[in-house]
């Protein structure tokens, strides 16, 4: 399996752990190929935060980023105004999701190792979903179904109370 194929796997499964978890994301085209594309992923939900996610994955013990990466992906962050977030997998260790303040200077590059993510990293319930469960405590029994969430959405955005045209 060659680099690329194995980057895209590993996104694909960053991205699945979202869409399990009732985000909504999207796997940025041509991330790690093209210019201007500086962020593997882009999730988000409503009442929760919204993430730029660079996905990494090694077989090695430690994972170097260069410097210039690193530094697109913050400031496409800052521009969307999105928290941005690494996910790295380590080989038998599973994924482990840091604040990009949590890597090290090599110099060269920024360095993930699997200690740091051991001690600095969370786990994707532990990272996304704690916040969360304390409001879901709080509001459970006052959900929405679908339908409703949408027609909310709809009158909050879109329509003038004063009429039943949409803006």
């Amino acid at each position: 399996m060659s680099n690329k194929a194995k980057g895209s796997k590993a996104e694909r499964e960053v991205f699945d752990m979202f869409i399990q978890n009732h985000f909504r994301a999207v796997r940025v085209a041509g991330s790690g190929a093209m210019e201007n594309a500086d962020c593997d992923i882009i999730a988000g939900k409503k009442g929760d935060g919204k993430y730029a996610i660079e996905a990494k994955s090694s077989k090695k013990p430690v994972k170097y980023i260069t410097k210039e990466q690193i530094e697109s992906f913050m400031i496409f962050s800052d521009i969307f105004g999105l928290k941005p977030v690494i996910a790295v997998r380590f080989n038998r260790l599973g994924w482990f999701f840091l604040n990009p303040k949590n890597m090290k200077n090599s110099g060269k590059n920024w360095v993930i190792n699997e200690e740091t993510a051991r001690l600095k990293g969370k786990r994707f319930s532990q990272f996304f979903l704690k916040e969360n469960s304390k409001k879901d405590k709080k509001e459970k029994g006052n959900t929405l179904n679908d339908t409703e969430i949408i027609d909310d959405y709809m009158k909050d955005n879109y329509i003038d109370n004063d009429s039943d045209e949409i803006e």
